[in-house]
């Protein structure tokens, strides 16, 4: 596995639109490890693909405590179904900066997941705890159009 570079902003490429996967091959699988490896080693709690200059709808994820239980989502999509939230976030890519956002309290997210399998997240039951439910709703924020910064 490597390392990969996150952007920072101000760079202009954290705006380039993602556009969606239409094939998982190894070379995706591959990229998906190191975006994790990368993650981890930032530290962070989620990266996506836009992030590292490859500008395809991936994102990596791992909110557990141990950062022992990442997810990979391919061309995630996101449907709000909660009420608004003010709460304070960072990004790999501006380092050092946290802003109050307003997200929303319960979204439903669908992807492929992994090894390409179908995946859906519904709120309420299947969130662990109120700030993993946060940093996921950011991820799918994030990766639905470009990466915030």
């Amino acid at each position: 596995m490597a390392l990969l570079e996150i952007l920072e902003y101000p760079d202009p490429r954290l705006r380039t639109v993602a556009v969606r996967i239409d094939k998982v091959d190894d070379a995706l699988r591959t990229l998906a490890l190191d975006m994790i490896e990368t993650m981890y080693e930032a530290p962070g709690i989620g990266l996506a693909a836009s992030q590292i200059n490859v500008h395809r709808r991936l994102v990596v994820i791992d909110v557990s405590e141990q950062q022992d239980a990442p997810l990979i989502l391919i061309n995630p999509e996101y449907v709000v179904t909660g009420a608004p939230m003010e709460y304070q976030e960072g990004c790999l890519s501006v380092p050092g900066y946290y802003e109050n956002v307003t997200r929303f309290d319960k979204i439903q997210v669908s992807a492929l997941k992994n090894k390409a399998r179908p995946w859906r997240l519904r709120p309420p039951t299947c969130w662990p705890s109120a700030s993993n439910m946060r940093s996921i709703i950011w991820m799918a924020s994030c990766l639905s159009i470009t990466c915030p910064a």
